[in-house]
């Protein structure tokens, strides 16, 4: 496994990545060769472009809100609210609102 936390240790998870206005931010909490779990930080209008993940996906908005678009149909997405995304399914994501989002990815 990959990462620079230590089991046993508290953080606030909203708190790990920063946005920017010159991209979308990421910050890797673990990896494995099985998936892993990332946290985004959006600036409002921000946007992923279409892309394939190839894995299960589960998106979490932490804080703001989200456009993701799954197989050309746009669904908002607001804090406490989460979705689900099979494996190689076409999606992009664009900030509604500055925006925080927790990304679990699990590999079949």
């Amino acid at each position: 496994m990959k990462t620079d936390y230590k089991f046993g240790e508290v953080h606030n998870l909203a708190d790990q990545v920063e946005k920017g206005s010159d991209k979308v931010h990421f910050k890797g909490i673990f990896e494995t060769e099985n998936g892993g779990i990332s946290v985004l930080a959006f600036e409002k209008g921000q946007e992923l472009t279409q892309h394939i993940a190839p894995a299960e996906v589960m998106v979490y908005v932490l804080e703001g809100e989200i456009e993701f678009t799954m197989i050309d149909r746009p669904h908002n997405i607001s804090a406490g609210e989460f979705l689900l995304i099979g494996t190689d399914v076409p999606h992009s994501v664009k900030a509604l609102a500055d925006s925080k989002v927790l990304v679990t990815k699990i590999k079949n």
